[in-house]
């Protein structure tokens, strides 16, 4: 069930948190067993199948990572735990592949080789991405120490805890269990006053800024996935509107997951953090789906970048240290692993051409950004000047860039993308509203001559679409985020109030549990319920 559904919102939660703080008051263990419960309800809402399909790899891996805490106890056995290790990895990389790209490697040997591999349309599990790279991470802590006992009830909670089951965040067994074992297990209405607020905060998000925007996106992505080739407003609507639907998608179910963990006594990581105020890519990331971020920087990049740079020192060459870094060693140590890591992040994210180059894009973006940081001041030596000037120019290019590359995430085939690309840079011509067109006076005879009539969108469409852009540009840039309003209550893991200027809009909105916000709350409330039940679905859970 969604988190934006009458039935979760109405049922499953206050049945969850009533039998939580029932079974709290008796026994610690039995309210850990009611949350394992509900969360198996949970994932198994959709399809029953769900359950039987992810259960046998939660019980591999329980098995392979209490074999690794045996081999891991004794240092001789050091070569028989990597091996284990790798058997687990591998597992885990053959489930999800099976389970989600069996059918893309099918469609792509298709296509290369000219093979006739039939398409066999295996069933997803939910939200099977985000429970892979939290195992392979469970494995990898276990063989590094940093986990040195667990049970086999304290592996399903960290495993199945619903908030962050579908979507994330990824979270850290070691970062998750000592929250688990010392919250009260009993009603706090600090704690609930946090969890609701967040929740209703992600809530509002999602279902009036995220889904409200939506309706005037997809169309244009529909239209353009037919054959229709989108003109120059139409096409900026598009890309723009995508990137702020998928914002505030992502923002609006990052809160309520945060939420959801507070009811519980629990602080889930952060995981977004006002990602379109980036001034560069490299900002971008670490605010964007950060706990994906740190999980691919941890597992991936550093340990082969550290890797190649052993590998280069052994040959006697300079590594990118130093004051001067060789070209040589930045395309082999920082590039190349940035170029690999992105391109398991797109993979990550979709089984499909276009998720592919959206991640090579992100590492071609990731990577220039690197190579300015270590080359530029050999082309701007000026500091003083270059500060100021790439602040303002880097944040237009950095925007720029990721909504280019939301086209890519967002087509469904190679010809929309292609025509919504085409129609950003006016190869497909400029259009406006009759509407429009005769109310501009003497600008009309002007524009004429290279801007046509408008088929695809009315005036009414047109400016209710700026507006909607507008609007939601000025709420994404302009305001503080909810973790910047809620500071004061540790929302997330390890976020608290920062040095703020005494005047700044988040010390001024700064959140309380008092009447005046409750009162203040209230119409995100009515607003958001009332419009429960529409069309909608989590951008996110798709993967």
């Amino acid at each position: 069930m969604l988190f934006n559904s009458y039935e979760f919102i109405f049922v499953f939660l206050p049945v969850t948190l009533a039998g939580f703080f029932l079974l709290g008051l008796r026994s610690r263990n039995l309210a850990m067993g009611w949350i394992i419960v509900a969360s198996l309800a949970f994932y198994a809402w959709w399809r029953p199948i769900n359950v039987l399909i992810i259960a046998p790899s939660i019980l591999v891996n329980f098995v392979l990572a209490r074999w690794l805490l045996r081999l891991t106890a004794d240092e001789e056995r050091a070569g028989a735990a990597r091996i284990v290790l790798l058997l687990g990895i591998a597992f885990n990389v053959a489930f999800l592949g099976y389970f989600k790209y069996v059918d893309f490697l099918a469609t792509a040997a298709n296509d290369l080789v000219g093979t006739h591999f039939v398409l066999t349309q295996v069933v997803l599990p939910l939200g099977i991405s985000f429970i892979t790279f939290q195992k392979i991470a469970f494995l990898i802590d276990v063989h590094g120490r940093r986990i040195p006992s667990f049970s086999f009830r304290e592996y399903c909670l960290f495993v199945l805890f619903f908030p962050q089951l579908i979507a994330g965040p990824i979270v850290h067994f070691r970062e998750m269990m000592p929250q688990f074992r010392q919250t009260p297990c009993r009603w706090d209405r600090e704690n609930i006053a946090v969890g609701l607020s967040l929740f209703v905060f992600g809530l509002f998000k999602k279902v009036i800024l995220a889904d409200g925007i939506s309706e005037y996106v997809s169309p244009i992505y529909e239209s353009a996935a037919a054959g229709s080739e989108p003109t120059f407003f139409p096409a900026w609507i598009a890309a723009i509107g995508f990137t702020l639907q998928i914002y505030f998608d992502f923002s609006g179910y990052s809160d309520m997951a945060l939420g959801l963990g507070r009811f519980f006594g629990v602080r889930l990581p952060a995981n977004f953090n006002s990602p379109l105020k980036a001034t560069n890519i490299i900002d971008f990331w670490l605010r964007w789906h950060m706990t994906l971020t740190r999980f691919l920087t941890a597992y991936l990049y550093n340990p082969l970048a550290l890797w190649l740079t052993r590998r280069r020192m052994a040959k006697g060459l300079p590594g990118l240290g130093g004051r001067s870094p060789s070209v040589g060693a930045f395309f082999q140590v920082l590039a190349g692993p940035t170029m690999l890591t992105m391109f398991v992040s797109g993979l990550w994210h979709g089984a499909g051409y276009l998720f592919i180059l959206w991640g090579l894009l992100h590492g071609l973006y990731l990577s220039t950004n690197h190579a300015w940081r270590l080359f530029g001041s050999r082309i701007w030596p000026n500091r003083e000047k270059h500060g100021p000037f790439m602040r303002s120019t880097g944040f237009v290019l950095t925007f720029l860039s990721v909504v280019v590359a939301m086209v890519l995430f967002r087509s469904t085939n190679a010809g929309a993308a292609k025509e919504l690309l085409q129609g950003m840079v006016g190869l497909n011509g400029v259009s406006l509203p009759q509407q429009i067109l005769a109310h501009l006076g003497p600008l009309t005879g002007l524009l004429q001559s290279f801007v046509s009539v408008a088929t695809d969108m009315s005036a009414q469409e047109l400016a209710l679409a700026i507006a909607w852009v507008g609007a939601l540009l000025l709420i994404a840039l302009l305001l503080p985020n909810t973790l910047q309003l809620m500071a004061g209550y540790e929302p997330a893991l390890g976020v608290r109030p920062g040095p703020a200027a005494p005047l700044s809009l988040a010390r001024v909105l700064d959140w309380t549990p008092t009447i005046p916000w409750a009162l203040a709350m209230a119409p995100l409330v009515v607003a958001t319920v009332m419009r429960i039940g529409g069309k909608s679905e989590f951008l996110y859970w798709q993967f």
